[in-house]
């Protein structure tokens, strides 16, 4: 069953054309019939909402001991500045957050990162926005590791849950190639599932012919 911030965050998804159904090529050349492009949230509302999607899912797969959430530049950045910020109400204490420089700054306050200390030891959690090849995981991965902190793991907005080169999906693949927990908000069957049945501001965002055609994609 779907929390209240999952419900919020598909409804937020479809308002803001964030999710669309139809025909669309990727930028891999596949054909899907449903395109997500998080660039859609731009609103002050839109952020307080993200955070409070993200915290959640925090909270509900990683506990409620994570020190810092680290947002990978540039996407990354509001994301994690949003989720620390509720995940902080939800746990009643203090929450860091921090992203990184796409090059090294070797003068003013210097180094790799901006916002809260890595130090060793401290829990982390990464939130991205859609994950597909996992290249943004893998460049935070290796940027983060010699500051020894302990990645518990990392959230995204939505599991496409499209097959990779295998018969895994992208995200389990990932999961397997980097032994790191990847947990998507909602994944594309769950948002399917609930806008099929569920008005959104009055308006049905999705018919059963697209349901169907979203079902045939992801069993092909």
């Amino acid at each position: 069953m779907l929390s209240s911030a999952q419900k919020s965050f598909i409804e937020l998804l479809v308002a803001r054309q964030a999710l669309k159904f139809g025909d669309f090529t990727l930028k891999s050349g596949r054909k899907s019939p449903y395109f997500i492009n998080t660039g859609c949230f731009h609103q002050g509302g839109d952020l307080a909402k993200l955070g409070a999607a993200y915290a959640a899912t925090i909270l509900a797969r990683f506990g409620k001991d994570v020190q810092v959430v680290f947002g990978p530049a540039y996407k990354g950045i509001p994301l994690a500045l949003a989720a620390a910020a509720a995940y902080e109400r939800l746990v009643g204490r203090g929450v860091g957050w921090t992203y990184d420089r796409k090059e090294a700054k070797d003068h003013g306050d210097g180094g790799l990162f901006v916002g809260a200390p890595l130090t060793a030891g401290i829990p982390v959690v990464i939130v991205d926005d859609v994950l597909t090849a996992g290249t943004a995981l893998r460049e935070s991965l290796t940027k983060l590791k010699p500051s020894g902190v302990k990645i518990l793991g990392a959230v995204v907005a939505v599991d496409r849950q499209e097959k990779g080169q295998g018969s895994r999906t992208a995200i389990e693949e990932i999961q397997h190639e980097l032994g790191v927990t990847v947990a998507p908000i909602i994944s594309i069957t769950e948002a399917a599932d609930f806008l099929i049945a569920n008005d959104v501001d009055g308006k049905r965002y999705l018919t059963a012919a697209d349901r169907e055609r979203i079902a045939t994609h992801l069993a092909g």
